[in-house]
């Protein structure tokens, strides 16, 4: 499934990378346009996020766990999930032309529409036919960038790289139950969060104030981490079920929970030049 998703995405990159180069290619011999100024306007695209949520747990003398079944969690907690879904926004800009080499800046901000997880469930190693449940959830709803550009010309276009700072929202969320003794154990994790944005594209004149983009940015946002301790056995009140009276609570039973959000963006825009 993943070699079939990387072939896939890849496919979409060489695609995007051919249009690019193409059309600056077929604009190399036209006569070169002045890109300084400042300028304005929108994209839209698609957004392949690549998340990796995690969780965990560690075994103690004292705890709710057996040691296999720590083994076992600790497993099927981490996974790689990835999604398309779209993105669209609005930048603006300036641009000093020296030559054919060009310098700017660009910031943007627009919506980043994240919503992946996975939910898990497997019979305890220990206990069968008891099993734990482990379900975890990132969502982002938005992107700002702020980025330098260096590019040079060919014709009326503009080949460029950029690099610089991103910030988006992170939402995630974790819950892990059972039916060994009906325990429950959650943790959150809501923040703006920074990190860091690479690519490049290609930008051609249409018009003397008109100019149309394509671009690719891979945006990398470190990784989230949260603890708890609130594992938490219902039991039976008074009544034991499984060896566990009652509501019991299990701090040496720490949970660890991170979500690592890396995203390929794939955008299409135009600029107005004042």
């Amino acid at each position: 499934m993943r070699s079939k998703l990387t072939r896939a995405l890849a496919s979409k990159f060489l695609a995007f990378a051919f249009v690019l180069f193409g059309t600056a290619a077929a604009y190399a011999q036209n006569t070169g346009d002045d890109w300084t100024g400042v300028y304005a306007g929108g994209y839209v695209g698609i957004t392949h996020s690549r998340p990796t949520l995690s969780t965990s747990t560690v075994y103690s003398d004292t705890g709710y766990f057996a040691n296999s079944s720590v083994t076992a969690i600790n497993a099927d907690g981490t996974r790689r999930v990835s999604g398309n879904r779209f993105t669209g926004g609005g930048q603006f800009g300036y641009n000093k032309q020296f030559g054919r080499i060009v310098v700017g800046a660009e910031a943007d901000f627009g919506a980043q529409q994240v919503s992946k997880g996975f939910t898990v469930t497997r019979e305890y190693p220990c206990c069968s036919p008891t099993a734990y449940t482990i379900n975890q959830e990132v969502k982002s709803d938005w992107l700002f960038t702020a980025r330098p550009r260096v590019g040079v010309t060919a014709g009326k276009a503009l080949i460029y790289g950029t690099g610089g700072l991103a910030v988006t929202n992170v939402k995630y969320s974790a819950s892990f139950t059972d039916t060994y003794a009906s325990a429950v154990e959650s943790a959150e994790i809501d923040k703006t969060k920074a990190g860091y944005a690479l690519g490049g594209g290609v930008e051609v004149k249409v018009s003397k104030r008109f100019s149309v983009k394509g671009e690719y940015l891979f945006s990398d946002f470190g990784k989230e981490t949260v603890t708890s301790n609130n594992l938490t056995s219902q039991g039976g009140g008074s009544e034991e079920l499984n060896g566990v009276i009652g509501t019991q609570t299990w701090p040496a039973n720490v949970f660890t929970h991170s979500v690592k959000l890396q995203n390929h963006n794939f955008r299409f825009g135009v600029n107005y030049r004042f």
